[in-house]
């Protein structure tokens, strides 16, 4: 499959493409960027099982910013299903591949990368038992004194991270809070901000044909430096803020905000921001970043944002007391259906079935039996994580 189908497919208005097709685009002499995008397709089908077989091979390039998008990637399909603690490993080990700031590849401090480091300085990260990664001192910094610092569930915390949000030691300044006048993570230019392209001019990102680790290359969807940045920094985001860490989760959105501003930060940093606002029990305060965030993914043109922005909008509407959510979910799901979204499918469906109380067990009936088939090519991590998870329906195994 071309790369221009598979940009479309994983951040645009996709055709109509049978799943089989989707397999072409991981084959031998693939490049890493249509590895990259085959999998994000796969995995916004439920192909979980085959995009994590690409996934995990892309995590091992030496260019640290496939690496790091990959693990990012990665971290979002266990993420979907409530893995949470899962992903914060991977969030945690794609933020280290690419720093805290902006590094070129094959230099450190203007000289060449020493041996076992990555090009941002770091050292390379290597695989657990548990199948995540992490840095090479597994069982955590340590204070001054020697002691480890550990938070309530047992895990390992840096002293520069005292929210314990899961920040490898080598960029832990970016659990620093923001300044106050930062920008709002669900603020950007719709038509693509810092780029300069149309909402359909994808032609330098088709020209590259690999995600670009240079600084100086901007690709319009963040397949580059700071978008993988902003993706491991929103994707540590929610995965506190799931396990409780509302504040490191609130200035980790504000740090991603601050890494990009353009179209696809902008969107899932509205997602990240009307879920702390709903978690604090704010539920008007949702409303306004998740329906930033339907305008952006719409005038983008890219379709599967614009599902998940509206799922996440129809939920802050509903907890805000405000009409228009059960329409507006209706038609989310019409069209995860219709460009077999399957990831989508079954939440859309649950979601709609907790509204429309007349036609609530047909929906119940759909999320389940999408759900069902999306496990039934799911990996094994996925399969123990839907089993442990509070959010997957019982019996869609």
């Amino acid at each position: 499959m071309d790369e221009e189908t598979l940009i479309a497919l994983a951040f645009g208005d996709p055709p109509l493409i049978g799943g089989a097709r989707l397999l072409s685009g991981d084959v031998p002499g693939t490049s890493p960027r249509r590895r990259l995008l085959t999998a994000i397709v796969l995995g916004a089908r439920g192909r979980y099982a085959a995009a994590t077989t690409i996934l995990d091979r892309l995590r091992r390039e030496p260019d640290p910013v496939v690496a790091s998008l990959a693990g990012s990637t990665l971290a979002s399909h266990r993420r979907q299903l409530g893995g949470h603690a899962a992903a914060r490993k991977l969030d945690g080990a794609a933020l280290l591949m690419v720093g805290a700031r902006a590094v070129r590849p094959g230099q450190l401090d203007g000289g060449d990368v020493a041996p076992g480091r990555s090009a941002t300085g770091q050292d390379r990260v290597e695989k657990r038992n548990d199948g995540a990664y992490g840095s090479r001192r597994d069982s955590g910094p340590e204070h001054p004194t020697g002691s480890v610092a550990r938070d309530p569930n047992g895990a390992a915390r840096h002293p520069a991270d005292p929210d314990g949000a899961g920040l490898p030691t080598a960029v832990t300044g970016v659990a620093e809070a923001g300044r106050s006048d930062a920008a709002d993570p669900a603020s950007a230019d719709p038509g693509g901000a810092r780029t300069g392209a149309a909402p359909d001019d994808r032609s330098a990102a088709v020209a590259a044909n690999h995600a670009s680790s240079d600084p100086d290359v901007i690709d319009p969807d963040g397949l580059d430096v700071a978008g993988a940045r902003a993706d491991a920094l929103l994707g540590l985001a929610a995965d506190n803020l799931a396990l409780g860490r509302s504040g490191a989760a609130r200035r980790l959105a504000v740090r991603a905000a601050q890494a990009d501003r353009r179209w696809r930060a902008a969107v899932r940093g509205g997602w990240v921001a009307a879920e702390i606002e709903l978690a604090g029990g704010r539920p008007p305060d949702a409303v306004a970043p998740a329906r930033r965030a339907l305008e952006i993914a719409r005038v983008r043109g890219a379709r599967r944002h614009a599902v998940k922005s509206a799922i996440v909008l129809g939920v802050a509407l509903t907890a805000a007391g405000e009409g228009g959510a059960i329409e507006l979910l209706g038609a989310a799901l019409e069209e995860a259906e219709k460009y077999e979204l399957h990831s989508l499918t079954w939440v859309a469906a649950q979601v709609t079935a907790d509204l429309d109380t007349g036609h609530a067990e047909r929906y119940r009936f759909r999320s389940r039996e999408v759900l069902h088939a999306v496990l039934q090519r799911a990996d094994p991590c996925v399969m123990r994580i839907a089993r442990e998870s509070p959010w997957v329906p019982a019996g869609a195994g």
